[in-house]
């Protein structure tokens, strides 16, 4: 009976990712213990690896396998441009686009009142070290339109204020987006955020 105890307890740890409900991790355990050879062995070795050799990047806060990740690393990066975001996911979106070739620096989330988090929670004073350390030129704000994102947002623009020039995201209407599906906020910010043709 242990070893049902074992993969109850591996189902139980699994419905505890993101996106993975009891159900669904159920699901997961059954599917790996199947394949075990072909996916089961192969991730658990690689978990193993990885939870041993995790790090963030003592710049940016990226994770990776080394001190400093590749990103920060990277001389054809250092162009003066940071990107600032919230989180590491925010960071692997931006890079998934393939568009943006600067460095990033991750906050570790936003300020926020209710939840007590200031700025000394968060890497503010870092990222105003770095402005100035890098000779950064562009500080582009890739923050979620949220009140907290926005905040955050005016909070940093303050802080730099004569440091670099300040830019951020456009938001609005996405792409192959309808208008009739959209709330009040995101119209309003692509009304506002409108250029000439």
């Amino acid at each position: 009976m242990s070893g049902t105890r074992d993969i109850e307890a591996l189902i139980e740890l699994m419905a505890k990712l993101p996106g993975l409900g009891p159900r669904s991790a159920r699901r997961a355990v059954l599917h790996l213990i199947r394949k075990r050879a072909l996916l089961f062995t192969p991730l658990a070795d690689l978990m193993g690896e990885v939870a041993a050799s995790a790090r963030e990047c003592l710049n940016c806060a990226n994770v990776g396998t080394t001190d400093i990740c590749d990103i920060c690393a990277s001389e054809k990066r250092a162009n003066g441009q940071l990107c600032v975001v919230e989180d590491v996911a925010d960071l692997w979106a931006m890079e998934r686009a393939g568009v943006f070739k600067g460095r990033y620096h991750v906050l570790g989330g936003t300020l926020s009142a209710l939840d007590a988090i200031g700025p000394d929670e968060l890497r503010i004073p870092k990222l105003v070290d770095r402005v100035t350390s890098e000779e950064v030129t562009e500080v582009i704000l890739a923050l979620n339109a949220t009140i907290d994102g926005q905040t955050t947002a005016h909070y940093i623009a303050d802080q730099l204020e004569g440091r670099a020039e300040l830019t951020s995201l456009a938001q609005g209407v996405p792409i192959g987006g309808e208008l009739d599906y959209l709330d009040d906020g995101t119209i309003t910010a692509a009304l506002n955020a409108r250029k000439k043709l």
